[in-house]
């Protein structure tokens, strides 16, 4: 019953983008007491899931984990079934450095070898010294781009995962503004 009333204040959160009211959760949960409310509010707090701020409950980082079921075979299917009761936060997963990480989202062709397409997203760390063959994204010229980070002799150029683009070679200035370290894509 409990987790039934998790998943309609995270369905609220999701549309909404804030928590519900103590008056709302009345209704969201069918309960005819504030008591009843505070009830499960004060349980989910000391389950880490939400906290108070002030006069103000607002959701922890814990409270956005989503299940992690296990492995699915990408190649031949098999029978084994694996499972587990893991939960991942998403933003400890894609965000390793808060902070020095950022979005972008990618228009153009130039890294569709790659697999990153036109409407991607792209998480970039300001952290991480680009090694030879990273994903970057560079300042050149004046200009920004995502390319490949390469290194010869001393010498810093970029070049693009699709052959109609020539390497890049600075004429003025080069400024790296992070290293790729994930690509979110989505297919619907």
């Amino acid at each position: 019953m409990t987790n039934d009333k998790l998943l309609k204040l995270k369905q609220f959160y999701a549309k909404f983008k804030r928590l519900p009211t103590y008056t709302e959760m009345l209704d969201l949960f069918g309960f005819a007491s504030r008591n009843a409310v505070y009830k499960v509010i004060h349980k989910w707090m000391e389950e880490g899931l939400l906290e108070k701020i002030g006069n103000r409950i607002a959701p922890t980082a814990s409270f956005f984990v989503i299940p992690f079921l296990g492995a699915i075979q990408a190649g031949s299917p098999t029978m084994h079934e694996s499972y587990s009761d893991d939960f991942v936060s998403l933003d400890q997963y894609l965000v390793p450095h808060p902070g020095h990480t950022y979005l972008l989202r990618v228009s153009g062709d130039s890294m569709i070898e790659e697999g990153i397409r036109p409407g991607d997203l792209v998480i970039v760390d300001r952290l991480r010294q680009p090694k030879q063959g990273d994903i970057v994204a560079a300042f050149i010229d004046n200009e920004w781009t995502l390319k490949y980070f390469n290194q010869t002799n001393g010498t810093v150029f970029l070049t693009a995962a699709n052959p109609h683009y020539s390497p890049i070679h600075p004429q003025q200035s080069l400024t790296i503004g992070g290293v790729v370290i994930k690509v979110i894509k989505e297919y619907y």
